[in-house]
């Protein structure tokens, strides 16, 4: 059940949603049109709250001011840092100016992997670690499915969603130091109409088992603090007979990631010699994830733009894997 403090156009902008269990009632937030839907809401409030109330609608020239004054390593600026990075790579072929043609690749990785599919899956999808959108729209074109982005990250979601609702990309893109330049343009996105987008935890997430025909995730599994189990969840809420598309540069952080967490990329003197797609091959090979290889794994190449004179190139680990049934 909704509870609406905010409706225009026929959509939410902002409210409450109640859980209907007489012995739940739990309540979640709408906040800019975006459900937030955790399991811990108040402790990810607590954490997240100057992201959700954070204004998205000054000027460029009074946000380059503010920028200045934040300086360089502030939260602010690294939220325009992931901003720019992730709009680029999600939006600039469609940018009248910044138009590169291909984007930094995150639809080359996304095509590679449902190349990989050994049949058409059926919907509904999710597309976890949706980021700024880009994949959950093409995914609604490429399928005619509908299509559920979801992602932790509520600057880079939020991008996602105005375009969603307004059609409208808008990114700063990153000169260099704390220079942005803000980019809005309009895109016309024929399969809108079925894609959604939740603020969600990819290692708890809001859905019930079997849910899914077809999950995405690309470049995540090495951005959770636990990424077998995030895993186990993409198993969890996968039909029968569906797939998930995994992409993983295997770029471990331990600010992130728990090095005792990471899939290889240590313990280089053991048979894998530390190598992280040897370390997936045998969690996969054991059943201990709930999923199976559906093709022969495959690496495709990734750019990450951080500013004029820098891009950092990834070749990103991409396999397709099914949901292992247990007798």
């Amino acid at each position: 059940m909704a509870i609406s403090t905010d409706r225009r156009d026929g959509r939410v902008v902002d409210g409450i949603l109640v859980c209907s269990n007489p012995a739940c009632r739990q309540e979640f937030p709408i906040v800019g049109g975006l459900p937030v839907m955790v399991s811990d809401v108040r402790g990810f409030v607590q954490e997240a709250l100057f992201h959700l109330l954070a204004r998205d609608d000054v000027s460029g020239e009074v946000e380059s001011l503010l920028g200045d004054a934040a300086g360089a390593g502030s939260g602010f600026d690294a939220v325009r840092q992931q901003q720019s990075s992730y709009g680029w790579d999600h939006w600039s072929d469609l940018d009248p100016e910044e138009g590169q043609g291909e984007g930094g690749g995150v639809l080359a990785c996304l095509e590679a992997g449902l190349g990989m599919l050994p049949e058409a899956p059926a919907g509904p999808v999710l597309d976890l670690g949706c980021a700024t959108g880009r994949s959950s729209f093409h995914l609604a074109d490429r399928l005619g499915h509908m299509v559920v982005g979801v992602d932790l990250n509520v600057p880079l979601i939020r991008i996602a969603r105005r375009v969603l609702d307004d059609g409208m990309v808008r990114v700063p893109v990153r000169r260099g130091g704390v220079v942005y330049e803000r980019r809005e343009f309009p895109v016309e996105l024929a399969s809108s109409a079925r894609v959604d987008f939740w603020v969600g935890n990819a290692l708890s997430l809001p859905f019930d088992d079997a849910t899914f025909g077809l999950v995405v995730a690309l470049n995540l599994i090495d951005c959770l603090a636990s990424p077998a189990d995030g895993l186990r969840e993409i198993a969890r809420v996968l039909r029968p007979g569906g797939a998930a598309i995994i992409a993983c540069p295997f770029d471990w952080t331990p600010a992130v990631t728990p090095m005792e967490a990471w899939l290889g990329g240590h313990s280089q003197r053991g048979s894998h010699r530390g190598a992280s797609e040897v370390a997936l091959d045998r969690l996969l090979a054991d059943g201990a994830l709930g999923l199976k290889p559906l093709a022969p794994a495959r690496d495709v190449a990734w750019k990450v733009r951080l500013h004029d004179r820098a891009t950092v190139h990834y070749q990103t680990h991409v396999v397709v894997l099914g949901r292992e049934e247990t007798g």
